[in-house]
């Protein structure tokens, strides 16, 4: 059935979420993003990423330091988030890629979840400053993260980290990135991954399925938003062929990946692409754990914690980092320990794609409390 103009029926909004959306709508795309705007939308998500200074005030057992890395069109920024105590034995590692849909935000946007993962797992989490589009365009981006990639395994020792436990995470562009840095990793011989934690990820810029369809004008980071941002990756369409690493999703072999875990809204633009991913893993031969949650809008969790729905999602992202990270006993595979649904709903790092810089401000969810379960993961959008 198809509804206004012509748009096939997209599924309802969990309505413990509706609140929120109306929120992240307002705050983080009061105008579509467009060919002509995209430096006026870079200023609103500047405007309201919080430094890092402030994201880092209440976290005494996290400090933070900056790096340079050598990258294909000259040097990367780069902030590296550690526990203040080392321990004994080699940390894992993480590296964190932000959302931004490949156009906005910086590194920081991604700061909440950086500081969630040192703070709940010991990890030592490296934000990247990627180049963006259009300035940047086409492979630019995920080669700057791939660089990154390659830094924390040239800087082990110093960092303390262990290289049988790195990780790559980020979410929307943050997780198109990260599956492409994976492809890149396997392809040309770089640092051996335990995992890739892909959230709402930007995968495909072809713009053919049903989810984008029933998303284009309404919901957050919709049909219009994605299309601009892919042109501004890639060019007009139609296009011609185009890296698998820039956009994932036309990879036609998806074997020898690391674990991955695919995390998404089933109310938003990215979930048929991030489900077709996840089962083409799984056709190769690989691991894969996928979640689509019903009514879920683009980065529900980060501004509505308190909903079911975001609690149980922190339940399995923190299930799932255990694992990979082969903490409190857990090994790849094998059930874990995880947090209480209470408790694990309040996870940093948890799929909370978007930044909230102002707890006190988020929408009050069904119950009508305030949406503060725990702290926000400022990881980005789209």
């Amino acid at each position: 059935m198809n509804g206004a103009g012509g748009r096939p029926t997209p599924p309802p909004y969990d309505p413990q979420l509706t609140d929120a959306l109306v929120w992240f709508k307002a705050t983080f795309e009061p105008i579509p993003l467009l060919p002509g705007n995209i430096q006026e939308n870079r200023a609103i998500v500047a405007a309201i990423t919080p430094s890092l200074a402030s994201a880092l005030e209440g976290h005494d057992g996290v400090v933070s330091s900056e790096r340079v890395a050598a990258g294909p069109r000259g040097e990367i920024e780069l902030t590296v988030v550690e526990p203040a105590v080392r321990t004994a034995a080699p940390r894992p590692a993480a590296l964190v890629i932000h959302g931004g849909g490949l156009v906005l935000g910086d590194r920081f946007f991604a700061a909440g979840e950086a500081i969630g993962l040192a703070e709940r797992y010991g990890v030592v989490a490296v934000l990247v400053e990627y180049r963006r589009a259009p300035e940047f365009p086409g492979t630019a981006p995920v080669e700057d993260c791939y660089a990154a990639l390659q830094w924390i395994e040239a800087h082990a020792g110093e960092l303390h980290v262990d290289l049988a436990r790195v990780v790559v995470t980020g979410f929307s562009a943050g997780g198109g990135l990260s599956a492409g840095v994976a492809l890149m990793a396997r392809d040309l011989g770089g640092p051996r991954l335990a995992g890739q934690l892909l959230g709402c990820p930007m995968l495909d810029d072809r713009d053919a399925t049903a989810s984008t369809r029933q998303f284009d004008g309404i919901g957050v980071w919709d049909r219009t938003n994605n299309r601009t941002a892919w042109s501004a990756v890639l060019g007009p369409e139609p296009r011609g062929e185009v890296s698998p690493y820039a956009a994932p999703a036309r990879a036609t072999d998806l074997s020898g990946l690391p674990p991955a875990f695919v995390d998404v809204g089933g109310a938003e633009v990215f979930r048929d692409e991030a489900v077709d991913y996840a089962s083409r893993i799984w056709a190769a031969g690989g691991s894969a754990e996928l979640h689509v949650w019903d009514g879920g809008f683009h980065g529900f969790a980060g501004f509505a914690p308190e909903a079911w729905a975001s609690r149980a999602s922190a339940v399995v992202t923190d299930s799932w980092w255990r694992r990979v990270l082969r903490l409190d006993g857990a090994v790849p595979g094998s059930q874990s320990t995880v947090a209480s649904a209470s408790e694990a709903a309040a996870v940093p790092g948890s799929p909370h794609p978007a930044a909230d810089p102002d707890p006190a401000a988020a929408p009050a969810t069904a119950e009508g409390e305030p949406g503060q379960g725990g702290e926000p993961a400022p990881s980005g959008r789209a």
